[in-house]
């Protein structure tokens, strides 16, 4: 499957618009096509739609990639904005997996997913430390703006 971009440039502003009214309904959505036929569309995909349509507001290109969708190294770098070296020093650590292709290395983007939650989970968690720590040596000033 090809990754998909949705240029918000394709689109109104009153498209757009219009879009996240219906798609921000407190009520069933539905498609009908040109025979009359009816489909209720489930809440999380109107919810998603509604996501993408927002992004698209604020324009925002969008590119969908399938979770199983193998990225080379360059890629996968690009996504998770670190250097090509970098993240085949992760993959050769073990901490992102990854196959072969012939001589080259490719990653799932679920893999890149579930890499970039935990990445994230771990700074996060490393900041609350380093503030508690600085809050508990008396080192935090709430009322400092630093302005001058």
């Amino acid at each position: 499957m090809p990754l998909t971009r949705l240029r918000s440039s394709e689109f109104t502003e009153e498209t757009l618009t219009r879009l996240a009214e219906v798609l921000e309904q407190s009520g069933e959505v539905a498609l009908t096509d040109t025979e009359g036929h009816r489909i209720e569309l489930p809440a999380p995909l109107v919810r998603h739609l509604l996501l993408l349509v927002q992004l698209m507001q604020q324009k925002r290109t969008l590119v969908l990639i399938p979770e199983d969708e193998t990225l080379t190294t360059q890629a996968a770098a690009n996504y998770l904005g670190v250097s090509r070296q970098h993240l085949v020093n992760l993959l050769e650590r073990g901490e992102i997996p990854f196959h072969k292709v012939g001589t080259h290395r490719r990653v799932y983007f679920r893999d890149l997913l579930t890499y970039e939650k935990r990445r994230d989970r771990n700074r996060h968690e490393a900041l609350n430390r380093l503030m508690q720590a600085v809050d508990e040596a008396g080192l935090y000033d709430a009322s400092y703006t630093g302005e001058a």
